[in-house]
């Protein structure tokens, strides 16, 4: 018996190549619904990407117009920028200034003597004191390093320690304020203080003032300046001054010059410390004018014999004719250029001295640290109708006031010094934010020469947003072109692009031809930046292309598809020529007030930024393009969910229905063989 076949049944007759089969029928729905699904997502990425590079340009162009416009950025050059630096707000003015570096701030830096390297810090309570501020521990005892570490954990942004290994076996710690300025003293307290004793870090010092300018042999004439207010004045002089209980009083018109005391040469933080006090007295110009409205007729003698006087009559004579227009009288002189320090060199520095006439006393202290070579010190009394009353003159070390001074100093505290404009300034950072309004003043060190400080336009950063403002510009445009046409050489055009982004842009060629919205942005935006803004009658900047940012297609050099694609191109010469010469200009032709309502409402950064926004925006046409496929996508993943059960179940019922086939013919596969053994038995029997 032939044996019973039928196709596609078992592995014996591709049972599974025929389900297999039939289902790839049964799935073309199905594979037609995730080919639409894909396509939503791709179109639903698209979308996203040219509203991501939409907003980007947004963002850019209004930044070209808003308060943070580079256009008001300001730099500060400065010819000693090693030494000083500045930085200037946006609200600087163009300027330029004078500075001296005499001194930076510094902070107290102090060092113990050599230690051993097993040395234990013993346990206690450790207080350290910054003004009002305090780092203070319980320390348990143990090493220096340990000790160091506990104590950088506390240091509240006050104090900072190290331990230096300076040679074999021996170590010294080091104690760090980190804030400087004299006000910013280091002090110990408590434990801290008997360890900075007992480690040689402080010692104990007499406090040391020595007095001078406290009799009238210390006292000189004063240098003559040649300069006379007026020459019926008398020269400023020592020959009226007076020494009396610790005060020198100093007449109108006088002076005096007293030299430093030799032994506190050369000794850093030296002060010199005294007070003047304004007293008022007659003005004498009062007498001075009245006496010159007179003529001086001489006495005509006379003779005395044996306590007889005998005086001789005038004679006669022509007396000298009295001006027909009177003298000009002799101002009163009020000057507050008293105290001045004389150097080594012969140089005269004045020492301002602004409070004297409103409060009547002014406290002097002077750093002869801030007056390299200095000498003495001079008074004048320039005034007419003041006297002066100068106290005896002390010289002191301020880091001895309490009693101890650091044994092996890194640095001392004190203040930064400069002059500005001639103007003597302290300060105790070396950051300084109030001298110039909106710079900030950087000291770096001591000035070689006068630094000269310019504060000018940051044309820099104005083109560095520009040429940025380009980039974005074209990146959009690239996009909306690659988008709205199917031609391969547009990404061939793009030559910055990665084979990522390449194979991205392949993609996206084309998609969305039909879609006009894109097509109208792009002619908007091209329109934008080509319009004319007349900002002013005297506008001289009123086209992009004059800031030579134009359209490729703007320079005439034949025929060319890619330059009709609407990328802008720089040319660097004449942008750079434009930013130098008409910063404002270009300032406005980004952003302006047409109305005067103190309101910027037109410009090119405004307009680009209000028609860009009416896609970007939430809500806009991008996100009602990307909501709208957000429902399709939705709906279509419902369909293939659907399509997928009755393709499981179909499967299922395939499989069933031909597992069934399958038995039924094993079964009679079965029962041909027994037949066959049978017939065959039947025949071997016969024979």
């Amino acid at each position: 018996m032939a044996g019973i076949s039928i196709p596609g049944v078992t592995d014996k007759y591709n049972t599974a190549s025929t389900i297999e089969k039939l289902m790839q029928i049964e799935k073309i729905p199905l594979t037609r619904e995730q080919k639409t699904l894909d396509k939503y997502k791709d179109e639903q990425d698209a979308w996203r990407s040219i509203n991501k590079k939409m907003s980007s340009l947004r963002e850019t162009v209004k930044t070209l117009y808003s308060f943070e416009s580079p256009f008001s950025n300001k730099t500060a050059d400065s010819s000693q920028d090693f030494a000083v630096s500045a930085t200037a707000g946006r609200g600087a003015q163009y300027e330029t200034f004078k500075i001296d570096v005499i001194q930076t701030a510094e902070a107290d830096r102090f060092l113990t003597s050599e230690l051993d390297a097993d040395t234990k810090v013993p346990q206690g309570t450790y207080t350290y004191r910054i003004q009002d501020k305090t780092v203070s521990m319980r320390w348990k005892g143990g090493s220096l390093s340990d000790f160091s570490a506990a104590l950088n954990k506390r240091g509240n942004g006050l104090i900072t320690s190290r331990v230096i290994g300076v040679s074999k076996g021996k170590k010294t710690l080091s104690i760090e304020s980190l804030k400087t300025g004299e006000e910013n003293r280091l002090l110990f307290e408590d434990d801290a203080m008997s360890f900075a004793k007992s480690s040689g870090m402080i010692a104990k010092v007499k406090p040391h003032s020595k007095e001078f300018a406290s009799n009238r042999n210390e006292l000189s004439e004063p240098r003559s300046t040649g300069a006379r207010e007026s020459e019926r004045l008398p020269e400023i002089s020592a020959a009226k001054l007076s020494v009396n209980d610790g005060s020198i009083k100093v007449p109108p018109r006088s002076g005096f010059t007293v030299a430093i005391p030799s032994d506190a040469k050369g000794k850093a933080n030296t002060h010199i410390s005294f007070s003047l006090v304004k007293k008022d007295v007659t003005d004498i110009t009062e007498e001075l004018n009245e006496n010159n409205a007179r003529p001086v007729i001489q006495n005509s003698g006379s003779a005395t014999f044996r306590d007889i006087t005998i005086t001789n009559s005038p004679f006669e004579a022509n007396l000298p004719n009295v001006p027909a227009k009177p003298i000009e009288p002799i101002p009163e002189v009020h000057s507050n250029q008293i105290v001045f320090a004389l150097t080594d060199d012969g140089k005269e520095l004045e020492i301002p001295t602004p409070s004297l006439f409103t409060s009547g006393k002014t406290e002097i202290d002077i750093n002869l640290d801030d007056f390299k070579g200095l000498n003495a010190i001079t008074i004048r009394n320039r005034n007419t109708g003041k006297e002066l009353e100068v106290s005896v003159m002390h010289v002191y070390n301020p880091n001895e006031s309490m009693g101890f001074a650091p044994e092996h100093p890194i640095s001392i505290a004190k203040d930064a010094i400069i002059k500005y404009e001639g103007i003597t300034i302290k300060r105790s950072t070396n950051d300084i934010d109030d001298v110039v309004p909106e710079v900030t003043l950087n000291l770096h060190e001591k000035t070689e020469k006068t630094a000269t400080i310019s504060i000018k336009p940051d044309t820099e950063s104005a083109k560095e947003a520009l040429i940025t403002f380009v980039g974005k510009y074209n990146q959009a445009m690239s996009e909306v072109n690659v988008l709205t046409q199917n031609k391969s050489e547009i990404i061939d055009e793009l030559d910055y692009l990665s084979e990522d982004e390449r194979k991205d842009m392949q993609k996206k060629l084309g998609m969305f031809i039909a879609d006009s919205s894109l097509t109208s942005l792009k002619y908007s935006v091209q329109t934008a930046t080509q319009a004319r803004y007349p900002y002013s009658d005297e506008a001289t900047v009123t086209m992009l292309s004059q800031l030579g940012i134009a359209t490729n297609a703007s320079s005439y050099s034949g025929y060319s598809p890619s330059k009709m694609r609407g990328y802008l191109e720089i040319d660097e010469k004449k942008l750079d020529e434009m930013l130098e010469k008409n910063l404002d200009d270009v300032k406005n032709l980004f952003g302006y007030d047409s109305d005067n309502d103190l309101i910027i409402d037109s410009g090119i950064g405004y307009r680009l930024d209000k028609q860009i926004t009416a896609y970007v925006q939430t809500g806009g046409i991008f996100s009602m393009k990307t909501s709208s496929l957000d429902s399709k996508i939705k709906s279509s993943e419902q369909k293939i969910s659907k399509l997928e059960t009755q393709m499981e179940q179909k499967e299922a019922e395939l499989r069933n229905k031909y597992g069934q086939m399958e038995g039924t013919l094993n079964s009679l596969e079965s029962q041909q063989s027994a037949i066959t053994n049978f017939s065959n038995r039947n025949n071997n029997t016969n024979r």
